[in-house]
């Protein structure tokens, strides 16, 4: 069996020094990155080459470094999503109504793998209801998906996710409680202590079936980035068992 030794680093920078620090990190003999907000745009901005996943998202997660000094992006974000709501939630997507609330980076590279598994539709809501019509008409062609005002979603979702940034400040997105159904499904792409938010709490306190944090998408995406730069992929059920936030 062969052995393989990998070194993480957490690497912490402003908007304005992203590419130079990516691209020292390359020189330095970086493999790849995991990138996180508020910089997948300009990831997918600043990679030569992009996987079709993140072409049709315009948004990038994960960059690898070629031998030939190319650097590829690719999106693990909603790959990692699906295989948390399908896989270890035991979700079923097929004929849902689900609600994306936020248009910016994080909801880009959701819809493709979401509207693969074709559920009913796909609405986007966001502040700014320009950038959640057209956020949804890239993706036209996938799917059954539509853009909205935070105050024209509608009521009675299967699922609804907060890809918004507002609960890292302890906050939850400006929009009515009635989106919750009988069993609806609230999920946080966020993460907190114990597995709860404030959206996930917002969430039950307005009737939700069931509210759960990004914890599983985080895991999932990275077991997904791994394989992209290392053709492996990790068993993620420890990471599930050993939580400690």
């Amino acid at each position: 069996m062969t052995r393989h030794k990998y070194a993480l680093e957490l690497i912490d920078c402003l908007p304005e020094d992203f590419a130079q620090t990516v691209q020292t990190f390359g020189r330095e003999g970086g493999r790849g990155a995991n990138v996180t907000l508020p910089h997948k745009l300009a990831a997918a901005e600043l990679a030569d080459a992009l996987s079709d996943r993140a072409k049709l998202a315009g948004a990038v997660n994960t960059l690898r470094f070629e031998t030939d000094g190319i650097l590829f992006g690719d999106n693990t974000d909603g790959a990692g999503l699906v295989a948390d709501l399908t896989g270890h939630l035991g979700l079923e997507l097929v004929g849902k109504r689900i609600l994306v609330i936020g248009a910016g980076g994080a909801a880009r590279g959701l819809l493709g793998p979401l509207l693969d598994h074709h559920p009913a539709e796909v609405v986007v809501a966001n502040r700014t209801v320009e950038r959640a019509m057209l956020l949804a008409a890239r993706f036209v062609s996938a799917g059954r998906v539509r853009g909205v005002a935070l105050g024209d979603v509608g009521e009675d979702f299967d699922l609804v996710i907060n890809a918004t940034s507002t609960s890292l400040s302890d906050e939850v997105p400006d929009i009515d409680g009635r989106v919750f159904g009988l069993g609806s499904i609230a999920y946080d792409l966020s993460y907190g202590r114990n597995g709860q938010t404030a959206f996930t709490h917002w969430a039950k306190t307005r009737g939700a079936g069931a509210a759960v944090d990004g914890w599983g998408m985080l895991v999932e995406q990275a077991a997904e980035s791994f394989h992209v730069w290392f053709g492996l992929r990790p068993d993620t059920s420890p990471m599930y068992s050993v939580r400690q936030l």
